[in-house]
This record gives structure tokens, sequence and C-alpha cells, in this order.
């Protein structure tokens, strides 16, 4: 009785163990509409602390901070049409 009772035991933990040193399932891959919603909400995050910073530099003319903006809305709306064709 002794002995059913040890390899029991014994057996019970080794196969808790093996259980344990399973990978747990990979999640999910995105859609390709939900990569390309994060990926837009990323550039019009970035494209809002870029105008916010332009606009509250505290040595730029306004001439300086309009081309710089004009620059910017450039950049964005080039990066946006990318964006769209990839849908």
């Amino acid at each position: 009785m002794k002995k059913l009772f040890i390899s029991t035991v014994i057996l019970i933990s080794l196969s808790v163990n093996v259980a344990a040193q399973r990978r747990p399932p990979a999640p999910p891959h995105p859609s390709k509409n939900e990569l390309v919603s994060s990926k837009s909400r990323e550039l019009a995050k970035r494209y809002n602390e870029e105008k916010r910073m332009i606009l509250n530099h505290p040595l730029a003319t306004k001439k300086m901070k309009r081309d710089q903006l004009k620059a910017l809305n450039v950049r964005y709306q080039n990066e946006k049409r990318l964006l769209r064709s990839a849908k």
C-alpha cells in the first residue's frame, strides 16, 4: 500500500511538471484592418505631437512655424495615402 501511494505521488508530480512545461497558446494575429487602424492611430498621435512641438517652440518665427507645418502636413498626407493604399 505504501509503495502504491509513493508511486502515485511520483506519477502525479511528474505529470504536473510536464503539463507546466507546455507553452501557452500563441495569441491570434490581428487582421489587416486592425493593423491599418492601429498604424493610423499611431500616425495621428505622432503628427499631433510634432505639431504641438512646432507650435510651442519658443525661438521659431511665425514664418518658420508655417513652413514646418506645411512640410509636416505634406508628409502626413503622403503617409496616410500609403496606409489607405495598403487596405
